[in-house]
């Protein structure tokens, strides 16, 4: 079941479930699957860098699909601002592709972001300068509870997660960035320090996690990705926490490994905006990591994802851009089917 914001017909969906390829086929496409590494600090600091070409491609990127969810009615308007004045959105993995993204909007929306990084230096270099009731920075790493101080999330009202590492041994893993570091002990470890006034946690999962015993998804488990991070997702399930979970298909728009934003964040603003979505881990496909994003932040006021698990894609074509009444409608339709 999927419900779907694009003027082209599901038969234009760029994938095909009538084969399945043989392994050969399938590494490369998971070679490249979605990978964001995990950050966090244990202090507060204000970010005081100059703001660098990074952060204004970041910002332009931003505006771009700001612009196309102009015709936003003055009811909901009204009532996203004084949603978002009110808001302190926890942000862990904010340096990660998918997470850079979720910042900036963030701080293009004027709502208060506070980052969880292992790397305080990521932040000043993505997102330059910016004031105190715009951007805090703590210092921690959710792979070692004790980092986790209690005051780093004294009045965070919403959190999102979107850490992760890559599915295949790579240099990423250096350092025990492992799947089962990552995805399972650092989002236990998470959940478990959060305290129980958050109002809503996004976690960002993945496709075929239901799945990882059968092909070709246990190809992509062949390291426990899948298994570890659906253990991530029961954890979440099972905490007591407001919770949405949001599986994407395979990342695109961007080279998977890049940290060079000016390549990336121009590829984000490109041509995959229409928006599928669905329950029952039943998509294969790919994903804009600005749909992915931009789902995570709209999944933060919409009351009846809460407790719900969605998987998304993305295709060519105009999509819901920002704008909230198409989101509702988009999760709304698949509660429905």
């Amino acid at each position: 079941m999927a419900s779907k914001f694009s003027p082209r017909s599901i038969t234009d969906f760029p994938i095909s479930i009538d084969k399945t390829p043989t392994t050969h086929q399938r590494i490369p496409h998971i070679l490249q699957y979605p990978s964001l590494i995990s950050h966090g600090f244990h202090y507060f600091k204000r970010i005081s860098s100059s703001k660098g070409a990074s952060s204004s491609v970041i910002s332009h990127a931003v505006k771009e699909e700001l612009v196309q969810s102009s015709s936003v009615s003055d009811e909901t308007q009204k009532s996203e601002t004084d949603q978002s004045s009110s808001k302190v959105v926890l942000v862990v993995g904010g340096t990660g592709g998918v997470g850079q993204l979720v910042v900036a909007s963030l701080i293009s929306r004027k709502i208060k972001a506070r980052l969880l990084l292992r790397d305080p230096s990521k932040a000043n270099s993505l997102f330059g300068e910016q004031d105190d009731n715009t951007l805090e920075v703590c210092k921690a790493d959710t792979r070692n509870p004790d980092d986790l101080d209690p005051t780093m999330f004294e009045g965070a009202t919403h959190v999102i997660c979107c850490t992760g590492t890559t599915a295949f041994p790579s240099k990423r893993w250096d350092g025990d960035n492992t799947p089962e570091r990552v995805d399972w002990e650092g989002v236990r470890n998470l959940v478990s320090a959060l305290p129980p006034t958050v109002k809503r946690l996004v976690l960002v999962s993945s496709v075929g996690v239901t799945k990882f015993n059968e092909l070709p998804w246990s190809i992509m488990n062949l390291f426990g990705v899948l298994k570890f991070k659906k253990m991530g997702e029961d954890f979440v399930r099972n905490s007591g926490i407001p919770f949405t979970i949001i599986r994407a298909g395979r990342l695109t728009d961007g080279p998977y490994t890049s940290y060079d934003l000016n390549t990336l964040l121009k590829a984000t603003a490109g041509q995959r905006r229409a928006v599928l979505i669905g329950q029952g881990d039943k998509l294969v496909g790919e994903v804009s990591r600005l749909v992915v994003a931009e789902a995570c932040l709209q999944a933060l006021d919409i009351e009846f994802t809460e407790g719900q698990t969605y998987e998304i894609n993305s295709v060519e074509g105009d999509g819901p851009g920002s704008n909230p009444d198409k989101w509702r409608e988009l999760f709304k339709a698949v509660e429905i089917q």
